[in-house]
């Protein structure tokens, strides 16, 4: 069975490669989809976020990265994806994407949501966090995977 992971991870955290990681052991394949949020400036191009998930992932053989256009359930259908993966950190986040799936459903029958509760040294991670702590010339070695670390701080500071 295939999953997506679908978000805009701009940029990945270690938050994200810990949902990818529990995915890949669940599934026989996941796609993680960039998909782009309008209601955020992306920091990062799709391409260079690709490029940045990939470095990540590549220790994972059942786990590929693409760059989504259009409705997330319609790009699961096209790479045969029958479940969309998604991460839970706290209540809000689960109003948030209960709304997504509820509208998923609405859209294709045939593709189910699972969510993955964030382990507890997570729960409070976002890109948006760790955007603004390298900003701010702050250790992001706890949010970020390392192999990346590099890039994100010469675009942020």
């Amino acid at each position: 069975m295939k999953a997506m992971y679908p978000g805009s991870f701009d940029p990945i955290t270690i938050g994200h490669l810990d949902i990818i990681e529990r995915a890949s052991k669940l599934y026989d394949e996941v796609v993680v989809a960039i998909n782009e949020n309008v209601s955020k400036k992306a920091t990062f191009s799709p391409q260079e976020r690709k490029e940045l998930i990939e470095k990540c992932t590549r220790h994972f053989s059942n786990v590929r990265v693409i760059i989504g256009n259009g409705l997330t359930v319609n790009i699961a259908k096209k790479e045969g994806c029958s479940v969309l993966v998604r991460g839970i950190r706290a209540i809000a986040d689960y109003e948030y994407e209960l709304a997504l799936a509820t509208t998923n459903m609405k859209l294709d029958k045939d593709i189910e949501t699972v969510f993955l509760v964030a382990k507890p040294e997570f729960s409070f991670l976002s890109s948006s966090i760790a955007k603004e702590v390298a900003h701010y010339g702050g250790d992001i070695t706890q949010m970020i995977p390392e192999s990346i670390i590099e890039e994100v701080k010469e675009r942020l500071l």
